[in-house]
């Protein structure tokens, strides 16, 4: 059932994956689950850039190494941390949005668009037991200087996906009834 599926859903970060690759079939079906996501004037501003094989460590010395020129007093652990992420998934898809040309509705519904395909490819892992994680670094502003992006094209993450064999402890929720107001 869907509900149990949106309440398992849990971020699993590359820490926590095993060596074990994703199949291509199953990113596939994550990135076609992604398209299904309601857009407003269909415009459908999500794009996604799959990152494999030597492209990830690629991807990890180039965060590394922009940290490294961007902060003036750069800590050793988050080095080490973005440079071992992307080496240690399965793979990495680097979230983006492309703008509507004609800007036919405002930035923020295709953001939200795009967060929406995002939720689809979360629920897609968590059915295939496939840990997942988006990351949104600061250094996400220079991903011109790394990525093929196209004008209008912005990137705003990087979704993490591994194999994880741990067991993921439950997210405890406030009530709803805390965050809703009946109005009639």
């Amino acid at each position: 059932m869907i509900f149990e599926l949106i309440k398992r859903r849990r971020s699993v970060f590359p820490a926590q994956y095993t060596e074990q690759p994703i199949e291509k079939a199953d990113i596939e079906k994550i990135l076609e689950a992604a398209n299904w996501a309601p857009t407003h004037k269909k415009t459908e501003p999500w794009r996604f850039k799959v990152l494999q094989g030597e492209m990830k460590e690629k991807l990890g010395v180039f965060l590394s190494q922009k940290y490294q020129e961007v902060d003036s007093k750069p800590k050793q652990v988050k080095i080490k941390k973005l440079q071992d992420n992307p080496a240690r998934s399965g793979a990495v898809i680097a979230i983006c949005m492309q703008r509507d040309p004609n800007e036919s509705l405002p930035e923020w519904e295709e953001l939200a668009a795009t967060a929406m395909a995002v939720q689809n490819m979360w629920l897609c892992c968590t059915e295939l037991d496939i840990g997942c994680y988006w990351s949104s670094p600061g250094l996400i502003k220079y991903m011109d200087e790394f990525l093929d992006l196209k004008e209008g094209e912005k990137c705003l993450g990087f979704f993490y996906m591994g194999h994880y064999d741990e067991e993921i402890p439950e997210s405890p929720r406030r009530p709803i009834s805390e965050k809703v107001e009946w109005l009639e």
